[in-house]
């Protein structure tokens, strides 16, 4: 019997690649629970098995506690005590006390014939030696139950070590089954990864048999199904394929510096090379476009545009529109946006279909995308133009010529005037020293009145920080509105046009832009499934 416990261990260890440590700890809580079905008690037992020879000895267990048990229940000295091994493990002594798998503290330190055991704590277990149950029918079912799954913990356990190091890599497998659009992919060595619905390219068809690569996205110990999560629409499984096929990637001496996708359809990725012997777009299209096209089939024929990155972030931009060719930009930097101007035939292909191109050159950019034609975009610098040289001609009190210098250098506010460094007005050839000095002075008095004025005007009553802080605002126009009772963000979010260009004097085109900056936060939650209300009825 004692080899065939050996035996066993050793088959089982074989087949399923568990450590032998795990199939003996089975066996013996196996033999642990067919030894106390003897007993018509609750005890608690404790097999031990020599990994040696195959034999195994059974004691029964008490565990030590505080004497205060004895206040909530008798507790009978039992018939028979011996001390067996010491353990260390500190164990829940709160609740009813249970004389049949408990032994209270000063019992257990006095041995019968009057012996005294002053080491004995509690938590520690006294033990007696019991007869344990052959390895029967009984043990023998009980210890397949368990051994079952002491492998499976141990297999999941083993595929959790051998993952964990590798999330956020690619990982192939082959498709196991397809459980409602949710795919269960087989990565070999016992270990399966979900591939969920939402996370598999659109329109995508598979069947069990296929081989298909992913992102290990999470690696998580969940108790029971797959504790791997692969994704095929994530942006990083854009870069580590072409990671894998572009060796000048992996070598270093190609950096990927971002990527945007539309998964399954289209996608951009900007890369730099540190080599200025090499083309970095050369090299990721490679010979005959085999390597672009190669990560193009691997990923359902999704179309991919290779982006050189550039320092210059207007110049990224433009590239970044492509195939569309830039005429003009115009950089918005407290907005963090540009308006880009395109030929009237390339506005198409610019915003791409349903705003395609121009999202992923956004996300790809980080900068906000206007794309108009470039009638468009001289209509509006116009336009911005002569608001500009309305503020200078009034602020200022300057003529039209001064005031449209300013503008044509790029001064866009009186606060520019007074503060900008000097140099930079110096190199304007139509101003003087003299002038220069006037100019900003005026515009210092001008700040200097309007703050008081503002002061008088409004008293306790100020613009929220959230309203100064939008994109587009002004100072004195957020004052304005603020004395109109406009005060924060959502008050602004809930303005007409109509009322706002009354209330601010301002033009309708920038009302609806404001208005439309102010309502992006309810746009956001409604994308994100919350309800937005009846407020969009500007």
């Amino acid at each position: 019997m004692n080899k065939e416990i050996l035996t066993v261990v050793e088959v089982v260890s074989n087949e399923k690649g568990v450590a032998k440590d795990i199939i003996f700890e089975a066996l013996e809580a196996a033999l642990a629970s067919a030894t106390k079905r003897r007993f018509r008690e609750d005890v608690e037992v404790r097999v031990a098995i020599d990994q040696a020879t195959g034999d195994y000895e059974a004691f029964r267990r008490w565990q030590v506690v505080e004497d205060a048990a004895k206040d909530r229940v008798a507790a009978p000295l039992p018939p028979r005590v011996h001390t067996g091994d010491l353990e260390d493990e500190v164990a829940d002594t709160s609740g009813a006390f249970v004389p049949d798998r408990q032994i209270l503290l000063s019992q257990a330190r006095e041995i019968p014939g009057g012996i005294e055991r002053p080491d004995i704590e509690i938590g520690h277990f006294i033990e007696e030696p019991i007869e344990a149950s052959e390895f029967g029918r009984i043990a023998a079912q009980t210890a397949k139950q368990v051994i079952v799954q002491k492998v499976r913990d141990a297999e999941r356990a083993q595929v959790l070590e051998a993952y964990q190091d590798r999330k956020g890599q690619l990982v192939t497998g082959t498709v196991k089954r397809v459980e409602r659009g949710n795919v269960i992919l087989d990565l070999g060595g016992n270990a399966e990864a979900l591939i969920a619905k939402e996370e598999m390219l659109p329109r995508e068809i598979v069947r069990p048999g296929d081989r298909l690569r992913g992102y290990l996205r999470d690696v998580r110990p969940e108790k029971r199904g797959p504790q791997l999560f692969v994704s095929r629409t994530a942006t990083d499984l854009l870069i580590e394929l072409f990671r894998l096929e572009v060796p000048e990637i992996g070598e270093g001496l190609i950096d990927v510096l971002g990527a945007a996708r539309d998964p399954g359809v289209r996608a951009k990725i900007a890369v730099r090379s540190r080599d200025p012997r090499i083309d970095p777009v050369g090299a990721c299209v490679g010979m005959r476009g085999s390597r672009v096209q190669a990560v193009s089939n691997e990923l359902g024929g999704e179309r991919v545009d290779i982006i050189q990155w550039n320092e210059n972030p207007a110049q990224f931009v433009i590239n970044a529109m492509a195939p569309a060719d830039v005429v003009s930009i115009l950089v918005d930097e407290d907005s963090h946006s540009m308006d880009v101007a395109v030929g009237e035939d390339q506005l198409s292909q610019a915003i791409g279909r349903s705003g395609q191109n121009v999202r992923l050159a956004s996300q790809l950019t980080g900068w906000e995308l206007n794309v108009m034609t470039e009638a468009e975009a001289a209509e509006k610098s116009e336009t911005e133009i002569q608001r500009i040289q309305k503020v200078f001609m009034e602020g200022l009190e300057v003529d039209e010529e001064i005031a449209n210098i300013l503008a044509q250098e790029g001064f866009s506010s009186i606060e520019e005037v007074a503060f900008v460094p000097e140099k930079e007005m110096h190199d304007i050839e139509e101003f003087d020293p003299d002038l220069i000095v006037e100019l900003r002075n005026r515009a210092k008095d001008w700040l200097l009145t309007r703050a008081i004025a503002n002061e008088e005007r409004m008293g306790d009553i100020k613009p929220a920080e959230d309203l100064l802080a939008m994109a587009g605002m002004d100072p004195d126009l957020a004052f304005t509105l603020a004395s109109h009772g406009i005060l924060t963000l959502e008050d602004l979010a809930d303005q007409s046009v109509d009322e706002l260009c009354e209330v601010g004097d301002i033009a309708p085109e920038r009302a609806a832009e404001l208005i439309m900056v102010a309502r992006a936060p309810w746009f956001a939650s409604a994308a994100e499934g919350q309800p937005v209300g009846d407020r969009l009825d500007g």
